[in-house]
């Protein structure tokens, strides 16, 4: 049996996890209302609720003991900890978010508010839609391409399909293309985690692809952990 937690380890100063389906809470994490956007809000109390972030889909703070999640169900994540200022960060990146280079935009919240320094964070990269799976139209190739993504790393065209479901037609990679985002915006390849895990193909994850817009949602969490159990 898997455990109800996708554990992620970021070092001894931070905890970080995406739950499966059957998983219930280990303690309150604060989530915003997203909308596929980019803005960045500052977590500075506890308690924040979705009504205090309506249209936020990043969530940077440096309070201790305070959990900060994105949503997503096929949407990536990014859990980004800074071990130095002692800075974590959620990021929910959509394909919509990946394009506005979401993940970068919570980096430089992180740098311009808490003087961070990228070539000192860890990360990791939440359950997406597989690229297997993730079958899009090619619009969506096209505003990967004009954002400025490295199309051959992060794009695949698989032909007229089998005519099973997700078979052929234009493939993007979420992975890669929120990993490149992550070590362009300068954190070292080496300290970034990709979970791998597809959300369309794995039935203890939630998918809006497979089971519509209503399903459930994996929360993926990151908290600063005290002082006390950073040594």
């Amino acid at each position: 049996m898997y455990d109800s937690l996708i554990r992620y380890d970021l070092g001894k100063g931070a905890e970080a996890f995406s739950t499966r389906r059957d998983c219930t809470l280990p303690y309150p994490v604060i989530q915003g209302h997203q909308i596929h956007g980019k803005r960045v809000a500052i977590i500075d109390r506890p308690g924040m609720t979705r009504e205090d972030l309506e249209g936020f889909d990043a969530f940077v703070t440096n309070l201790t003991d305070v959990a900060i999640g994105a949503r997503t169900a096929d949407c990536a994540s990014a859990l980004i900890y800074d071990p130095v200022q002692r800075v974590v960060a959620a990021v929910h990146a959509g394909w919509k978010g990946t394009v506005l280079h979401v993940s970068q935009e919570a980096i430089a919240v992180m740098m311009q508010t808490f003087r961070c320094n990228p070539s000192d964070m860890k990360a990791a990269i939440g359950p997406a839609i597989g690229p297997d799976s993730f079958q899009v139209g090619e619009e969506v190739v096209e505003q990967f391409r004009e954002a400025g993504f490295p199309m051959e790393d992060i794009w695949s065209f698989r032909g007229d399909g089998d005519g099973t479901p997700v078979s052929g037609g234009h493939h993007i990679d979420l992975f890669r293309a929120n990993r490149w985002l992550l070590e362009q915006a300068g954190i070292p390849r080496e300290n970034i985690q990709v979970c791998q895990l597809d959300t369309y193909t794995d039935p203890s994850l939630f998918s809006a692809r497979r089971e519509g817009m209503k399903c459930g949602r994996i929360i993926n969490a990151i908290k600063l952990l005290p002082l006390t159990e950073d040594r």
